[in-house]
């Protein structure tokens, strides 16, 4: 399967998507980052190919060959990245689905219709467009109103309420320490014991990350429950 993650805003989730939700549930399949100014998915862990939009024919014959692919595209480099579809014809068919992260706030949401009016333009069926609620605070019909009631009457694209992802503090101590959230769930270390074995008189900035990587190890099965339910709610 083949993923393109892209919206016309930026800080919406693609890059934390794509390393968390999307690459340990697809076999960790190769992440292409479509940037030159943000930071990637490399950035937590993962192996990252950096390809800047221009370079949309590379990209192409990268994906030729391959069966699994994650494309997380930068909105600094998402135009140059429609560009080279509309130059290589039907390009958009080696793609398996776009998906859409979206923010509860207006501008992300305003954007968010103009993606997807976009890619619908290009003829990509409704089926292979999914959007997913990103830093959902507690109901996504009441913090997503605008854009559920342009895919009610457009039809142009697949916008599953399960398909949201609460807001949680994990994912920005993820990217602190760079790590990916398979990583913490293999981690068999009990870094409680560890913080305590340093005592009060103990290291200070290591009893710290003692105490940051058994916050992080808690949070980290509640919200890969909640990953797993995306992932099942979007393919």
């Amino acid at each position: 399967m083949k993923v393109a993650v892209l919206n016309y805003t930026g800080t919406v989730g693609k890059t934390t998507i794509a390393a968390h939700l999307l690459s340990p549930r697809m076999n960790n399949a190769p992440i292409f980052a479509i940037e030159t100014i943000n930071e990637t998915a490399g950035g937590n862990g993962l192996d990252v190919e950096k390809i800047r939009g221009d370079k949309f024919r590379d990209l192409f014959k990268k994906l030729m060959v391959i069966d699994d692919a994650i494309i997380d595209v930068g909105a600094s480099n998402v135009e140059a990245f429609l560009d080279g579809m509309v130059k290589f014809e039907d390009s958009h068919m080696e793609f398996d689905s776009f998906v859409i992260p979206v923010t509860s706030g207006s501008k992300e949401q305003k954007e968010t219709i103009s993606m997807v009016s976009t890619l619908s333009d290009f003829g990509i069926p409704a089926e292979k467009i999914h959007l997913i609620f990103n830093r959902v605070e507690s109901d996504v019909a009441e913090e997503f109103g605008p854009v559920l009631n342009f895919v009610k009457k457009s039809k142009s694209c697949i916008a599953n309420p399960e398909a949201a992802i609460f807001e949680n503090e994990l994912f920005d101590m993820l990217s602190v320490k760079k790590l990916a959230i398979g990583d913490v769930l293999a981690d068999e270390t009990d870094y409680k014991a560890k913080a305590r074995e340093l005592g009060k008189d103990g290291d200070a900035k290591q009893k710290s990350h003692y105490s940051d990587m058994h916050i992080i190890k808690a949070l980290s099965k509640s919200v890969n429950r909640n990953l797993d339910t995306v992932f099942a709610a979007l393919f």
